[in-house]
């Protein structure tokens, strides 16, 4: 039997639902083909059950220096069991509001594998998606006018450090962990590799980060990487950059060993186990994109600002096309897409517009340029920086490390990039997010009145400290 849609989208992760949505808010008659769970890497495998386990970290890292705030306690412990269950609490509620969002927007959900079939009785055009069902069943055919194909990524392996899901784990295999190991090896200092570094150390793993490139999260600021080195160094991590891991002298026993070729020659480490962290692959196999005209770069879906694909009715978001790999980019190419193919006149989006967030202890938040990046573009820039060891509000949280970075334009005065490491930043950072959409100067951002005592207030007199008249330093 073959079902009729205005859209069907392949993958129902984040960008995919919050396309599907859009759609049907729009008069779009829509289904999705998901085969796994609704919400994808995001909600199963990802920002949220790695973000729950930072805050039990976060939790019991405060609670040991509790006697700083005035509060006596003893025999503080951790278990391990109850902070997994209270993760998957978590996703299974969250699971099932993207299921009750399906139902109120009445988007059919198909459980399966989707293929894209090309020229076939069902259509002239490659498109027609073939659903080889879960449960066994027959396969359902899906005739589209248009596609989105969602379907994201997954952990990248290493040559010679393949993933075992005993010794050797990606954060897949890490984040059902079902006792935490006395030590560990993180292979990758990238975001997902610090938020680990940060989780584990803060509940109590020896940790030791292994970056090949000559700083831990290479793609931020390197005054807030700096920063983020000191700081983790002080909470017991070690951090070893310009270290090119040799996967083939991998040894597993009851642990594992692994050399290292770092500036001053070869290097062993052990530990109970290692965590790979070194990127994502986009999943593009077993779709049927052989079928079509769609073009592949250098592994990722090719398409253009509208995110339409060689095929103009197919369109790809998220992981699956590079750039940034981020849940909140992903819905947002999701929205423009289908606001594309219902010919509402899109704008499509600025990549130096979007926040970008590490959820580690301290947090880290950015938009725009970094100071190397501008400079690199020939702009002649100016600073304003602000620490959170003046700021009141830090103080009584008793989260004090860290600033606030503003890069500027020191001819048009133009907002060029906020980079920010401390407390809570990555609530904080909207405001530098809005401030870049709106075009803001630094006077516009310094005369915000930002409420006392709070720790926006960083972001007001780092912009003041862009002509050097900040108050409180």
């Amino acid at each position: 039997m073959a079902t009729e849609y205005d859209l069907v989208i392949i993958g129902g992760g984040t960008g995919g639902y919050v396309a599907a949505i859009r759609a049907t808010q729009l008069g779009l008659k829509t289904a999705i083909v998901e085969k796994g769970k609704l919400g994808g890497t995001c909600l199963h495998k990802g920002c949220i059950p790695s973000k729950a386990l930072l805050r039990s970290a976060e939790v019991f890292a405060t609670t040991k220096r509790s006697e700083e705030f005035g509060v006596e306690t003893t025999g503080v412990s951790l278990n391990f069991l109850k902070v997994q269950e209270r993760k998957q609490s978590i996703i299974d509620q969250l699971h099932k509001g993207v299921q009750h969002l399906m139902k109120k927007g009445k988007i059919d959900v198909y459980e399966g594998i989707g293929r894209i079939l090309g020229p076939s009785i069902f259509s002239p055009m490659p498109g027609t998606i073939s659903v080889e069902m879960n449960n066994g069943e027959e396969n359902e055919m899906l005739i589209p006018k248009n596609v989105i194909i969602a379907t994201g990524s997954r952990p990248r392996s290493l040559q010679g450090l393949e993933i075992d899901g005993d010794r050797v784990l990606t954060s897949n295999e890490a984040l059902d962990l079902e006792r935490l190991p006395d030590s560990i090896i993180i292979v990758g200092g990238g975001v997902i590799g610090i938020e680990w570094a940060s989780m584990l150390s803060d509940f109590g793993t020896k940790v030791t980060v292994l970056e090949y490139a000559d700083r831990i999260l290479p793609t931020e600021d390197k005054e807030i990487s700096n920063e983020m080195e000191r700081i983790m160094t002080k909470k017991g991590v070690s951090i070893v950059t310009n270290a090119k891991v040799l996967p083939n002298t991998l040894e597993k026993g009851e642990g594992v060993t692994i050399k290292a070729e770092l500036q001053s020659g070869e290097n062993t480490f052990s530990a109970d186990h290692i965590l790979v962290s070194v990127g994502r692959l986009p999943n593009v196999e077993g779709i049927g994109l052989e079928n079509t005209e769609i073009k592949i770069e250098k592994g990722y879906i090719e398409t253009n600002q509208y995110y339409q694909t060689k095929e103009s009715h197919i369109y790809a978001i998220g992981d699956v096309i590079g750039g940034l790999q981020l849940a909140h980019v992903a819905s947002h190419e999701g929205i423009v897409a289908v606001e594309h193919i219902a010919n509402t006149n899109p704008m499509p989006i600025d990549e130096t517009l979007i926040s970008k967030c590490i959820y580690s202890s301290p947090e880290i938040a950015s938009v725009g340029y970094t100071e190397d990046e501008a400079k690199l573009k020939g702009i002649k820039i100016k600073i304003g920086k602000f620490p959170f060891k003046a700021i009141g509000k830090a103080l009584v949280y008793g989260e004090a490390e860290g600033f606030v970075k503003l890069v500027v334009d020191e001819e048009t005065e133009d907002l060029l990039g906020v980079h920010m490491i401390g407390p809570h930043v990555t609530d904080m950072i909207s405001e530098a997010g809005l401030a870049r959409v709106l075009d803001a100067t630094p006077w516009e951002v310094a005369h915000t009145i930002h409420p006392h005592p709070t720790l926006s207030e960083a972001i007001g007199e780092a912009a003041l400290a862009v002509d050097g008249k900040a108050i409180h330093f």
